[in-house]
């Protein structure tokens, strides 16, 4: 069902909450913003248009290049517009943007806007407990034992902690304490600036026995938080959209509450207030909060254009996360997010300077409906695509007024360096991936460019997601490279995670270390270097692992994005481990096994095969989960496996290699099958 507003057709769901939930606190009437609305799409769908259909030329164009026999060189990439000329040096002039943005580095969580309650527990993942964080996980060596408290692992936790607080204490400045009866906690601001406090508790029935009393050890950890409405969430309607847009809603004014069960009882869960220490003054007691717009590609039937197109999804994510943000820079709601009274964007998969620069102005509109001062949206840069990594410092140049955050991402990243190059050859396997050349002169660009243009003491430099929250020991003796590579953040899968990641943020100087970097860019010819085989001999039982280890992927996590609208989730991987999986998983893996196909290393029916192998492998993974539907067997029925072929055997046509378009069409088909309720 739709209404008509201002010539657009908007679908009931997205009105009703738009002009109930919305506009009234802030003072908008409906009428006044549906046209604004409908003169930034009549001005900017268009052009959004364009920019795609230029995508499509350049891709047809290197495609035909390399499918002749030519090489896409660099020479060649320039004569097509694909690379631009660097722009003149410059620093980014980004104003107004938080502590945690500008000043501090520490860890970030992307969750998924659709779960209200993943959402709360991101937000309020600033603090953790780091002694719950080293019991609980395999961050040191051993499990607890079952039957409560086991006080072998309890001791291996403080010893560790110990050790931590022997680094740090030294260099650390007490800045206030709180009390409640015997029990005190004293916080402390380390010599990066990020917090922790030392908990004392003599009643506490681990701060009794210990010399000092220590109870706990907090950290200040999630500094900010990605609420996510792409690629971990499958939002294929108005109803999806809604969801996502309320619960960002309910974080900007403070009220988002989230009532589940666990072990048998109700428990409600709400947005932690700010710390308020004896002298009066506070500490942060959530994260600072960031919204993941969708892409340029996509289009929502959440609102149709005035000649009865779907309108580009994120052009609504724009003006509709613009009002909601409003409602924080007015200090309408209970809690504050920004305290510099900005509204943090992160923009993903642009392509290249033009699409940053339409991104530019179209925040720039969304401000002028609103009322906004110019520059109030901030925009972050994902540098996740091939265009955009080879032409980064004219992105940045685009977007420097607004810019507060880059990242490298090596999932997307890859699975456009394959797609871009489809013709070129057979790729090495994905294992090797990560040491190929362009790999490492990719991250090296990423936080040098970023540097040379300004964003030390601006802006974010940011590094992926470490995927598996159950192994924290490996994080914890791997992840500390992202600071010591001069990124002031990095991707974490959970709280748990946020609160030992931030153990390397005290211990490595991220600007110290920003200041040895070397100050030549890594050439551009190294990130061009495209990653193929050459004249590699296969044998079958590689060639089937590899198909075997995308194949299971993909289904592992298409099974429940189509089937159960889940876009985010931990996935057991080929050998059981669970991986938190979002749709940057299948644009490599789907991808990889196109090029393959392509370029006949692998076969149609070792294809199938593999398919057959790993909906059974997959099948017997969810087997305790009572909504799962069964694959094997089911090749006519089953929607999900149903799209785990398209995404392989049309993954050559696919733009850009994106998987949306698929998704959303068998995701549609599912929820059109479901019972209403």
């Amino acid at each position: 069902m739709y209404v008509e507003r201002a010539g657009l057709k908007v679908a009931t769901p997205l009105a009703d909450f738009v002009e109930t939930s919305v506009l009234p606190p802030v003072g908008i009437d409906p009428a006044y913003f549906w046209a604004g609305a409908a003169t930034i799409f009549a001005q900017f769908a268009p052009e959004n248009r364009a920019l795609l259909d230029k995508r499509d030329d350049l891709q047809a164009r290197i495609d035909a290049e390399l499918a002749g026999g030519g090489v896409a060189d660099e020479a060649f990439l320039r004569e097509i517009g694909y690379l631009v000329p660097e722009p003149a040096p410059f620093h980014i002039a980004t104003s107004g943007v938080d502590a945690e943005i500008a000043a501090l580095a520490g860890p970030q969580l992307v969750v998924p806007a659709l779960n209200a309650r993943f959402v709360l527990n991101a937000a309020n993942a600033r603090w953790g407990s780091l002694y719950d964080a080293l019991y609980g996980t395999d961050a040191i060596p051993g499990t607890p034992q079952p039957g409560g408290y086991d006080a072998k692992r309890g001791q291996q936790v403080i010893a560790w902690a110990r050790a931590f607080l022997d680094r740090v204490l030294p260099d650390a400045v007490e800045i206030g304490s709180t009390a409640e009866g015997v029990r005190q906690t004293i916080y402390y601001r380390g010599a990066a600036g990020l917090h922790f406090a030392i908990v004392r508790d003599p009643g506490h029935p681990i701060g009794k026995d210990d010399p000092q009393h220590i109870a706990d050890v907090l950290l200040e950890s999630a500094l900010t938080a990605i609420i996510d409405l792409e690629d971990s969430v499958a939002a294929v309607d108005a109803e999806d959209k809604v969801l996502g847009y309320a619960n960002w809603l309910g974080l900007m004014r403070g009220d988002l509450t989230e009532t589940f069960a666990k072990n048998g009882r109700a428990l409600t869960r709400t947005l932690a207030p700010d710390r308020v220490l004896a002298d009066g003054s506070t500490l942060p007691g959530r994260a600072l909060l960031l919204v993941r717009n969708v892409g340029h590609l996509m289009t929502t039937p959440a609102l149709l254009l005035a000649d009865g197109s779907e309108a580009p999804e994120g052009i609504l994510d724009a003006i509709v996360t613009g009002a909601i943000g409003l409602h924080d820079v007015r200090g309408l709601g209970t809690l504050r997010n920004s305290r510099e009274g900005a509204i943090y964007v992160v923009k993903p998969k642009m392509h290249g300077p033009e699409e940053c620069a339409f991104a530019d102005r179209l925040y720039g509109e969304v401000e002028a409906l609103l009322g906004l001062a110019p520059h109030t949206i901030k925009i972050g840069l994902m540098d996740e695509e091939r265009r955009t990594s080879a032409n980064l410092a004219a992105c940045i140049h685009a977007l420097k007024n607004r810019l507060f955050f880059i990242n490298t991402g090596f999932l997307d990243r890859t699975g456009d360096e394959i797609h871009t190059s489809m013709r070129a050859g057979a790729m090495v396997p994905k294992a090797e991936m990560k040491a190929a050349r362009w790999i490492a002169a990719y991250e090296a660009r990423n936080v040098r460019i970023g540097l040379d243009c300004g964003l030390a003491g601006r802006a974010q430099i940011g590094k992926g997601m470490w995927a598996a929250p159950d192994r924290m020991a490996d994080m914890l003796a791997q992840k500390i490279a992202h600071p010591q590579s001069g990124a002031t953040t990095a991707w974490v899968p959970s709280p748990t995670a946020a609160t030992l990641h931030a153990t390397h943020y005290h211990q490595v100087d991220v600007a110290a270390c920003q200041r040895a970097l070397a100050p030549e860019v890594p050439p551009l010819a190294d990130l061009l270097t495209v990653p193929l085989a050459g004249g590699r001999n296969w044998n079958t039982d590689e060639v089937e692992r590899e198909l075997d280890n995308n194949a299971q992927g993909i289904l592992g996590y298409v099974v429940r994005w189509v089937d159960q609208g889940v876009g985010c989730s931990k996935v057991p991987d080929i050998h059981d481990i669970g991986l938190m999986e979002d749709r940057a998983t299948l644009r490599i893996s789907s991808q990889h096994i196109a090029n393959w196909l392509l370029h006949g290393v692998a076969t149609v029916e070792q294809v199938e095969a593999a398919l057959r192998r790993m909906a059974a492998k997959v099948d017997a993974q969810n087997a305790g989960d009572p909504l799962y539907q069964p694959m094997a067997g089911r090749e006519t029925e089953s929607l999900a496996l149903q799209a785990a072929r398209a995404l392989i055997f049309e993954g050559v046509a696919q733009p850009n290699g994106y998987t949306e378009p698929l998704l959303h069409r068998y995701r549609t088909r599912a929820k059109a099958l479901e019972p209403c309720l």
